[in-house]
């Protein structure tokens, strides 16, 4: 068979060899079998039955030749839970295990968090926040909304690459540069406190050079920005 494997990005959670053995497991190996005995409904259910497949399109042409095209899933964090398991979210928010061969360079987020794969992989983060009692007991939902946010924000996305859920369900943010802790809260009002973060970054920081000044960066209050220096130990 023909097998396209299709990514907007450089995730390679799949490869031919994968596609190749999971065809080999069900004992459909395509190679000169007859075109009615190709199941192509079987094939793609089979297929789109991957966790790391998105989609999977299959196609049989007159002459027996079978086209395969895959797409992945593409995750947007890697959520890291108390047990010390971890898990992708996707861009379709959806749980997704991780790969065998591939680490994905996605937003990470560890802390106090209790979520097991096996709990929720069978559900979507808007089927939790829709139940009452899962969106209460719940902080995936929260740090889905946030790595949204950051995906589709490049400036920011490229900034933050980890988050803590602390004891009081709050997040923290650890920036790639600065070294500073922003106090982010709950995951409310998201876009407003990014907002109020490049503002700080872009007309406060900037303006004095003082990347390395602050310490923590507190988000959480309304229309203002909470800073704590640096302690400097005298000798």
């Amino acid at each position: 068979p023909q097998i396209v494997i299709n990514q907007d990005d450089d995730n390679s959670f799949v490869d031919e060899e994968d596609i190749l053995k999971l065809l080999k497991d069900r004992n459909d190996t395509l190679d000169g079998q007859p075109l009615h005995e190709i199941s192509v409904y079987e094939l793609e259910k089979a297929l789109n039955a991957h966790p790391s497949i998105a989609a999977a399109d299959v196609a049989v042409n007159v002459n027996g030749d079978v086209t395969i095209n895959i797409t992945q899933r593409k995750p947007i964090v890697r959520v890291m839970n108390l047990s010390g398991e971890s898990f992708y979210i996707d861009n379709k928010a959806t749980l997704m295990p991780l790969a065998d061969h591939y680490t994905a360079r996605v937003l990470v987020v560890n802390g106090f968090i209790a979520e097991q794969y096996a709990q929720f992989y069978n559900m979507s983060i808007p089927q939790i926040q829709k139940d009452s009692a899962l969106n209460a007991a719940c902080i995936v939902d929260d740090i889905y909304e946030l790595a949204k946010y950051l995906a589709s924000d490049s400036l920011m996305g490229g900034l933050i690459t980890q988050a803590y859920v602390n004891s009081d369900r709050e997040i923290e943010l650890y920036p790639a540069i600065g070294g500073q802790k922003i106090i982010f809260g709950k995951a409310e009002d998201i876009a407003g406190k990014f907002e109020k973060l490049k503002v700080f970054y872009t007309e406060g920081m900037n303006s004095c050079n003082s990347w390395e000044k602050y310490a923590i960066i507190n988000l959480k209050y309304k229309n203002q920005v909470v800073c704590t220096k640096k302690e400097i130990l005298k000798p």
